[in-house]
């Protein structure tokens, strides 16, 4: 079936195709005699014009996705090989700013690793930036589609930041290339279950850390509430710490060796940068939410009406009675809260 459908395509693509060109010389034709009704060099002009218009479109549409050359990788460093791609690594990586050595003609290896690590300073500084966006994205906007397509684009974000960091000429099918691969990488792109829980691990250590505990107090009947937000921003900064660095070394890499060691070290560099956020993170989205929890149960507590003079009713004086205590208690424990700041 698979190698039926392969089959019709091939052939189907070729008819469109010449379909379409005829279709398209057929209206030219039409409009150049109608043309050429008018002035005589009308219908000739407008062919031209129209071959050209067609030409430089073609022109274009090669450009943008037509392939760089590419240098064949190394098994490991001891290869003939090796001088070839480092010598294309030098044309296509662009010279970081504060290398200290810019003008160096003869590019060797270790200028190459020195210039990379410059490269991947600027790339992991971004990651982390948009790795923050999406820890609040899925905190706030998890299992939304909001959240999902906003999470969505800055994890594609990423990849072409890290992408732009490192190459001098971008190219739109190298990086769907990159994108694709990155992809693969990721958990549950190939489920496997031996593999989540060494993904799992760090996002619950970071969700369950000290910073976190300090910031909820025991018996807090809003406790899941936060764990819940935490959980979701600490996957969602997970994934895309994981994208990022991924990326970055995919973009580095420099032998098949390397190659096959990317997936183990960028998990555990994105274990150390997930902490690194959450670390950050967690004060700001816990005193958010205590906040806006405490404004709301004022406003709720306000919305309730006292019992009406004659009523009699023992039970609404009293639960008239307890959100009274229960707003003076809040109102409180915020102006205690703003003095101590």
């Amino acid at each position: 079936m698979k190698r039926k459908a392969r089959s019709f395509l091939y052939a189907a693509l070729p008819a469109a195709t010449l379909l379409g060109v005829v279709f398209i010389v057929n209206q030219l034709v039409a409009a150049a005699r109608l043309l050429g009704a008018l002035h005589p060099y009308a219908g000739t002009l407008f062919l031209l014009f129209s071959a050209a218009v067609i030409l430089y479109v073609i022109y274009t549409a090669f450009s943008l996705f037509s392939l760089p050359k590419q240098a064949v990788l190394p098994m490991h460093e001891n290869t003939r090989e090796m001088e070839r791609y480092i010598a294309f690594l030098a044309e296509r990586t662009p010279v970081h700013p504060i290398n200290p050595e810019p003008l160096i003609i003869e590019k060797d290896q270790n200028w190459i690793s020195t210039n990379f690590k410059f490269l991947e300073v600027d790339s992991l500084n971004a990651t982390k930036q948009i790795a923050i966006k999406n820890f609040f994205v899925g905190a706030f906007a998890q299992s939304t589609s909001y959240g999902t397509t906003t999470s969505l684009f800055n994890t594609l974000k990423v990849v072409w930041t890290v992408y732009t960091i490192h190459h001098r000429e971008q190219h739109l099918r190298e990086f769907i290339t990159l994108v694709r691969t990155v992809y693969e990488s990721l958990p549950l792109s190939d489920f496997k279950k031996e593999e989540i829980p060494a993904h799992i691990k760090p996002i619950i250590q970071s969700s369950f850390s000290n910073t976190l505990s300090s910031l909820l107090p025991a018996g807090n009947l809003l406790t899941p509430f936060f764990l819940n937000l935490f959980m979701a921003g600490s996957t969602n900064a997970y994934l895309t710490c994981l994208t990022g660095i991924i990326a970055t070394r995919n973009c580095q890499v420099m032998t098949e060796n390397d190659k096959k060691e990317i997936i183990q070290q960028s998990m555990t560099d994105t274990a150390l940068m997930l902490k690194e956020i959450v670390r950050e993170c967690n004060p700001i989205l816990s005193v958010t939410i205590s906040k806006a929890v405490k404004n709301a149960g004022i406003e709720s507590l306000d919305t309730m009406e006292p019992p009406s003079s004659g009523s009699g009713g023992m039970a609404q004086e009293f639960v008239s009675h307890l959100a009274s205590s229960l707003k003076n208690i809040i109102r409180e424990n915020i102006s205690t809260q703003k003095n101590e700041e």
